[in-house]
């Protein structure tokens, strides 16, 4: 019988349903003490991105007990439930496991763009556009148009129109697939804009192809623009992330109709994404589903989203963008701040992690502590006053 798996910390559980005996000898359970899965402390003051988050102690039960089926002949049971559980809650008859989102992505556009000539259309702020290694052309081959949306938030059935080629002659090459995100950099794509640019793109001839990257589309459907079920069906393919907000180490989902999916094994298996014992990846997405976004743990980080924004706002500041979902955009230089100091006292004397690519952007997840968010606040109180 496999050991089981305790620690002698406060914050770890036992994992198995039956907790040792009286007579169990320590040589019986797994130490937990030295287990980054235990207690990793890492992600609880990183505002970075939400990919800091860390996979939880249910997660890692989850591995242990899981299945260790052939996933990439559809042979894993925790597998295969997954995919039906995720296409089901999107309102689609399947779904395929692959390792990343970018995968993800990727292995969507090869499957839907067929033979060229062929074109996408994407926001010019869009993950697909400048952090998935110049996928579209390199892996899909094809021509990347991007949109720059005339409101200045988020594209609309008039940018679409403006920018899409549905003419077919020699000269063109016309637009196979729009390819939109929610939220984009934490911006709400509206379920009315959804629907409108879906309808059109679904009476061009032949049709245009919709998909989503919805990395981060459970912070959408928390902030209440729309429901899982009822954004799915607008959109031919849809991928969607397991790691960022929801915490689990490693995964994503394509999302589609049976035919869609079936060729998208082709492109996942030419792009090393099939996986043997692939349990292991499926089960802590699942508890990542149920744990964390079923269980109400995205809204609180957005709550605490709100909070700094609100303080930001009453002391003064100025933000690039409204705060919608789990990003705060905050103008720095904009505010009257020495951006230099802003980020030196936050690492120095408030030990909090700021900046990255993005150094403006506040990432709020379910990990990082409410003792965080009193410093940063802190923080935000200390150089308003010096300002003034």
């Amino acid at each position: 019988m496999a050991p089981a798996i305790t620690a002698d910390f406060p914050d770890t559980n036992f994992l198995s349903n039956n907790p040792p005996s009286k007579d169990s000898k320590q040589d019986d359970f797994l130490d937990l003490r030295n287990v980054a899965w235990a207690h990793s402390q890492e992600p609880a003051n990183n505002f970075i991105s939400d990919f800091y988050t860390k996979p939880t102690l249910p997660m890692l039960e989850a591995i242990v007990r899981t299945t260790l089926g052939d996933g990439d002949n559809d042979e894993d049971t925790t597998t295969n439930s997954l995919q039906d559980y995720v296409s089901g809650l999107l309102g689609h008859e399947a779904a395929l496991l692959v390792p990343t989102g970018t995968m993800g992505n990727q292995v969507a556009l090869r499957t839907a763009l067929g033979s060229p000539p062929h074109s996408i259309l994407v926001d010019y702020r869009g993950h697909i556009m400048h952090y998935e290694g110049g996928g579209p052309s390199g892996i899909c081959g094809t021509l990347t148009r991007t949109v720059v949306p005339s409101n200045g938030h988020h594209i609309t059935l008039s940018d679409v129109q403006k920018f899409a080629t549905v003419r077919r002659t020699m000269y063109d090459c016309p637009t196979t697939v729009i390819a939109l995100e929610n939220p984009m950099e934490g911006r709400i794509l509206p379920i009315s804009d959804v629907r409108a640019i879906s309808t059109w793109a679904r009476v061009q001839d032949p049709p245009i192809h919709m998909h989503l990257d919805g990395a981060r589309l459970w912070e959408a459907v928390t902030a209440g623009a729309c429901t899982l079920a009822e954004i799915g069906p607008y959109f031919d393919s849809l991928q969607v992330c397991f790691t960022k907000g929801l915490g689990a180490p490693i995964g994503s989902m394509v999302i589609g109709s049976k035919t869609f999916i079936e060729r998208a094994k082709w492109a996942r298996k030419m792009m090393g994404g099939g996986m043997r014992a692939s349990g292991v990846v499926a089960a802590p997405a699942r508890v990542a589903i149920e744990q964390t976004m079923f269980g109400g743990k995205l809204k609180k980080a957005q709550e605490k989203a709100r909070r700094a924004t609100d303080l930001w706002v009453e002391l003064g500041g100025k933000l690039l963008d409204p705060t919608e979902t789990n990003m705060v955009w905050l103008d720095v230089p904009g505010s009257g701040l020495n951006e230099e100091r802003f980020y030196s006292l936050a690492e120095q004397e408030y030990d909090l992690r700021l900046g990255g690519v993005m150094p403006y952007r506040l990432v709020f997840h379910y990990q990082i502590t409410e003792e965080a968010v009193d410093r940063l606040c802190a923080l935000f109180k200390r150089v308003f006053g010096e300002r003034s």
